[in-house]
């Protein structure tokens, strides 16, 4: 199974900078990028839901209430509260019922997320897919933060959509089948340029992410 460490995140990105002048250009101007990873836990999916379409900011805020009530974040204990509850802690409706059907899958024992580490790509993926709002990109982040597998490419991130039309000066309407095909030059390490390219869009505009 292919992962970043801690041991080979910097080599990688050398590895990648030999290759496009563009990812060069963000590792001279701003250094190189944190190695961005959460522990493969239940508390991360949760994270991630609540991270969906909105800000870091206010995804930070629900999930610190969301501590706030529950200093263990467990399936058992989030299946627990009331709707109301989990509305005090920021919980959009549709994120209660996902929230809740991940909970009731892990107690259910539809999968595990221990046994995720030993699983290909793909078998993670459509596994998680199967539950109501988690989609590709909630797949993608956990991949690469949880699992901090190689070769995820998360298009539907808006940061790093952004962040590559403006290294590689695309105009806003490129489609995003061009910024794939872009992408393949990168394989099997696009896990790594995704975090350079959020490293140049945090940088670039000088944004303060929350410590989660």
């Amino acid at each position: 199974m292919n992962r970043f460490t801690e041991e080979n995140f910097r080599y990688l990105c050398g590895e990648l900078i030999k290759r496009d002048k563009d990812l060069k250009l963000i590792i001279e101007q701003f250094g190189y990028p944190p190695m961005w990873t959460r522990d493969n836990t239940f508390a991360t999916l949760i994270l991630t839901i609540l991270e969906q379409q909105v800000s870091l900011a206010s995804a930070f805020a629900a999930f610190q209430k969301l501590k706030e009530k529950l200093p263990l974040i467990t399936p058992q204990n989030v299946i627990q509260l009331s709707d109301e509850q989990l509305r005090e802690c920021f919980f959009s409706r549709q994120k209660i019922i996902y929230a809740r059907g991940l909970a009731k899958a892990l107690i259910n024992e539809e999968f595990n997320l221990q046994q995720f580490e030993f699983e290909e790509d793909d078998v993670v993926r459509t596994t998680l897919k199967k539950l109501k709002g988690i989609g590709e990109w909630t797949t993608d982040i956990y991949l690469i933060h949880a699992l901090r597998r190689l070769d995820i490419f998360p298009l539907g991130d808006l940061a790093l959509v952004n962040a590559m039309k403006e290294i590689k000066r695309l105009t806003v309407t490129t489609a995003k089948e061009e910024l794939l095909k872009i992408s393949e030059f990168w394989k099997p390490y696009r896990s790594i340029a995704t975090m350079m390219l959020w490293h140049y869009y945090i940088k670039k505009r000088n944004l303060k992410l929350p410590l989660y």
